[in-house]
């Protein structure tokens, strides 16, 4: 893998990964700067940190395609690239100085951290499934170095790559890219997850049990319906050895990892014959936890071709799901459908 990095006119970091050697030969045109109003408020029942960025209200949405700022010549200033990784221009965190927090009656905070566009292919349509098995391999290989790279700063405790896809999941931008946030604490979820693994290795029990929700499996990795799913047809990826995240996973590993990643994509979007929207997340080890079982959770909203499934009184006031598919269907059809 190749990378350079370059530093935009308004100061942002740029990152250009590719299989071969990368031009530095730039496209002319203005950039519009970045900013960092963005800020934190400790929330007392819940114990965690809500993040406030009001002006993520002005960023792009759904623009037509001749003006997407993610295509060569816009935010990434170049003819072509493989895979591209940018500081956001309407950031939840960065860390470009941000203002001090308002005077309020809890603690408040400054919203520092990061938070990074990755973009898949500069081809304005496409999805992890039609990216070629060598580019899907590059774009791994990418997240592997993003983890690196944003754990050495002090200030942050937990990274996230993430994909929002389908406008059923309020994506605002159609190009195939995902997110990745690096937060300066341990969010709920990850900490949940890390007391649960620092207990028991949760996984490696659970993973023999797996064979009637499996729906996909090499030799490293297994793709699964949990039998405890909270969103129709979610699917779970987890490597068979405990690893704290894809950044101990040997060459192997990561080809066999983004061949299934592939995989799962194609199964989503052959399930109602249209791609299938979802939200992806890559659950790794917080800074300094080593017993902990990487794996990514999809989460699709729709409970058939034409209903979605919304987040209603239960699932939003008491957190407590209520699932419209069987997770045992769930993974028949999901087994079935290529």
């Amino acid at each position: 893998m190749y990378k350079r990095r370059f530093t935009k006119a308004d100061g942002r970091a740029l990152y250009l990964y590719g299989q071969r050697p990368i031009d530095d030969a730039r496209l002319a045109g203005p950039e519009t700067p970045g900013h960092n109003p963005a800020h934190l408020r400790w929330h007392p029942l819940l114990n965690t940190w809500v993040i406030y960025a009001a002006h993520r209200q002005d960023r792009t949405f759904l623009p037509p395609a001749e003006r997407c700022p993610l295509c060569p010549g816009h935010e990434i200033p170049f003819p072509h690239f493989e895979v591209a990784v940018f500081e956001n221009r309407f950031p939840a965190l960065a860390r470009m100085p941000a203002p001090p927090p308002p005077d309020i009656p809890i603690p408040a905070r400054p919203g520092v951290g990061r938070a990074e566009v990755v973009v898949y292919t500069e081809a304005h349509q496409g999805s992890i499934a039609s990216l070629t098995t060598a580019h899907r391999r590059l774009l791994v290989r990418v997240w592997v170095d993003r983890y690196r790279e944003l754990f050495a700063d002090e200030a942050v405790a937990y990274v996230m790559p993430f994909e929002n896809r389908g406008e059923a999941v309020g994506v605002t931008l159609h190009h195939p890219h995902g997110q990745i946030y690096a937060y300066p604490f341990i969010p709920p979820v990850a900490a949940t997850e890390a007391d649960a693994f620092a207990e028991r290795p949760v996984l490696l029990e659970l993973l023999p049990r797996l064979r009637p929700y499996t729906i996909e499996e090499t030799r490293a990795f297994v793709a699964f319906v949990p039998p405890f799913a909270r969103f129709p047809y979610e699917v779970w990826i987890a490597p068979k050895r405990q690893h704290p995240g894809p950044w101990t996973f040997d060459e192997a590993e990561l080809d066999e990892f983004a061949d299934i990643l592939g995989n799962v994509v194609r199964r989503y979007d052959a399930l109602f014959a249209k791609p299938l929207p979802y939200v992806m997340a890559l659950h790794a080890a917080p800074k300094g936890v080593e017993r902990f079982h990487f794996h990514v959770e999809f989460y699709p909203p729709m409970r058939s071709q034409d209903k979605r499934k919304y987040l209603a009184g239960t699932e939003l006031g008491a957190g407590t799901f209520v699932v419209d598919v069987l997770p045992e269907t769930a993974a028949e059809t999901l087994r079935k459908v290529l």
